[in-house]
C-alpha cells in the first residue's frame, strides 16, 4: 500500500479503474450522485417498467448517502456514508446498466462482489463518523432527482479530495 493517496477524477475512464488497487487510498474530484435505498428503489422500478433511467449511471458515481440538512452558510449539510449492504439487492441490476462506481461503507456480499468483478466496477468505502469533514470537500450540492424523498432524494455534489479506500475491483 502507497503511503500517498492518489488524486482522480471523476468519471473514472477504463484505464484508471484498472490501474486501482484493493486497499489503496484516492482522493476523488468531480460529480458524485446520492442515492439511497429510496432512491435505489425508484431506479429500479424505473428499469422493470421497460423506462430509462434518469441519470446516467456509465458515468456516473453513486454515494451511498443522504446529506442533512444544509446549516446557513454552508455549501451541504453533513455527508456521511451509510451501509453499503442495504442497496445490495439493487446493485447487481445498476451495474448491468453501466455504473462503474460506488463508495458507501461497509461489506458487500459474496453475489455483490462476484458482479462488482464481473462488470469491471470498483466499490470505494469512506470512513463513517467523519461525515462533517467529508462535507468540508464538498464545492457545491443540489438536489437532482426526487425532492421529495428529502434526505433520500438523489443530490449532484461536486467534491475535490474527497478521501476513500478502494475496497474492493
Amino acid at each position: 500500500m502507497s503511503s500517498q493517496p492518489r488524486h482522480l477524477t471523476l468519471p473514472l475512464d477504463s484505464e484508471t479503474l484498472h490501474s486501482l488497487r484493493q486497499g489503496e487510498n484516492y482522493l476523488l474530484s468531480g460529480e458524485i450522485f446520492t442515492a439511497r435505498d429510496q432512491a435505489h428503489k425508484r431506479m429500479i422500478s424505473l428499469l422493470e417498467a421497460g423506462n430509462s433511467l434518469p441519470l446516467d449511471l456509465r458515468t456516473a458515481a453513486i454515494f451511498y448517502c443522504g446529506p442533512s440538512p444544509t446549516p446557513s452558510g454552508k455549501i451541504c449539510g453533513s455527508v456521511g456514508p451509510t451501509t453499503s449492504s442495504r442497496m445490495d439487492p439493487y446493485t447487481p441490476q445498476l451495474l448491468e446498466q453501466g455504473l462503474r462506481v460506488m463508495i458507501g461503507k461497509g461489506e458487500r456480499s459474496a453475489s455483490v462482489q462476484e458482479s462488482i468483478r464481473k462488470h469491471g466496477a470498483v466499490y470505494f468505502v469512506c470512513s463513517g463518523g467523519v461525515a462533517a469533514l467529508l462535507s468540508r470537500c464538498i464545492v457545491s450540492c443540489e438536489t437532482y432527482l426526487w425532492p421529495e424523498l428529502g434526505a433520500e432524494a438523489v443530490y449532484r455534489l461536486v467534491v475535490k479530495d474527497f478521501p476513500v479506500y478502494c475496497a474492493l475491483i
